[in-house]
């Protein structure tokens, strides 16, 4: 073997790098192919790079969702919760839903799916973010979500949005920040505000957000659930929406891009017993959710068109159907025992923070 070609061998294996710590001690590290572009915003650093994962959106050194799984975390967030609020009102879908962040454009692509939805409001703080997303993420959502008749974007503070608002709604979707100290979104997920964004919703209305890490990986070092050291917010998340509505649903996915399973939950009142109206969606047959998938969702270009014949809702979806839905509400058992020795509660007075 010659000289150079060993030295090409090397110069192979050598690459820049993108890592984001994620924990104290764990850092996940991808190559980086390409920095598209890097600008600065009223409020965060903004990035579009090119990684193992293909183009990513990062906001101040935080990855927001990557072209290989953001479908995974978009569809996760938003079909369950709003299938959810189908059954709820008779096989009748939402009709006016509610985005509180979302700038990628990719929550309000999902809602749009939905053949019942009338009316979507979408709020977000960063105007940048919006503007990058629709320039170099198109496949996200871009111009063709950000301009459907049916949604109304506004740029602002999703916060005092729903502190000064008198509409109400079927469904409020929250795809915020996490709750770093440092971030913008941490009343987005207190007490105070979940009281006040359960009386925005309409009967039979549903809440759901993004909440964080949900595996055990925060554990590795014996770290107690709850306790000053524990940097993963999703229990606190979960027990304080369960402070305040009746039922609470936690569920989970893989998002290799994120590093962990990543955790949402939806919540909602009932006339029901609220254990048994949470164990009749959760133990709900696969097939009732594909039937729904396939008659609720299809196309948002369908829908526009109102010409009568629609893609089944199985073709337009990449991920959910009933066979993850399921998956999705069966949480491991080392999270769900880690989960009942937490019992913070996330207030004005005393947040909860992430890593």
């Amino acid at each position: 073997m010659s000289t150079s070609a060993t030295i090409e061998d090397q110069r192979s294996k050598a690459s820049f790098k993108f890592v984001e710590a994620i924990l104290p001690g764990v850092d996940i590290s991808v190559d980086l192919c390409e920095i598209i572009t890097s600008s600065k915003s009223e409020f965060q650093k903004v990035e579009i790079i090119k990684t193992t994962f293909g183009k990513m959106l990062i906001t101040d050194g935080k990855t927001q969702s990557s072209q290989m799984d953001e479908y995974v975390y978009h569809e996760a967030l938003v079909h369950p919760p709003l299938l959810k609020a189908a059954i709820d009102g008779n096989g009748s879908g939402p009709k006016s839903v509610f985005i509180g962040g979302g700038g990628e454009l990719a929550t309000a692509r999902e809602v749009l799916r939905h053949k019942s939805v009338e009316r979507l409001v979408m709020v977000d703080l960063d105007a940048k973010v919006i503007e990058v997303c629709k320039k170099y993420l198109p496949e996200w959502g871009g111009e063709k979500v950000a301009q459907n008749p049916r949604l109304e974007l506004i740029i602002g503070d999703a916060f005092a949005y729903l502190n000064n608002c008198t509409e109400t709604f079927d469904a409020i979707i929250m795809d915020i920040s996490d709750p770093i100290e440092a971030g913008p979104g941490i009343m987005l997920y207190t007490q105070e505000f979940y009281k006040h964004a359960k009386s925005l919703l309409n009967p039979n209305g549903i809440f759901v957000t993004q909440g964080g890490m949900a595996d055990g990986i925060s554990r590795v070092a014996g770290i107690e659930p709850g306790s000053d050291e524990d940097y993963s917010s999703y229990t606190a998340i979960t027990n304080t929406l369960e402070s305040v509505f009746d039922c609470t649903i936690p569920y989970s996915v893989n998002i290799p891009s994120f590093g962990s399973d990543w955790g949402f939950i939806m919540a909602f009142d009932t006339s029901k017993d609220s254990t048994s109206a949470m164990l009749e969606y959760i133990d709900i047959d696969k097939q009732k959710i594909d039937e729904m998938v396939d008659s609720n969702i299809t196309e948002i270009d369908d829908i526009n068109s109102k010409a009568g014949s629609y893609k089944a809702g199985s073709d337009v979806l990449r991920f959910y159907d009933g066979s993850s839905h399921r998956r999705m509400l069966a949480l491991p058992k080392p999270l769900r025992l880690s989960m009942k020795k937490d019992t913070r509660i996330m207030t004005k007075e005393n947040p909860v923070f992430m890593y």
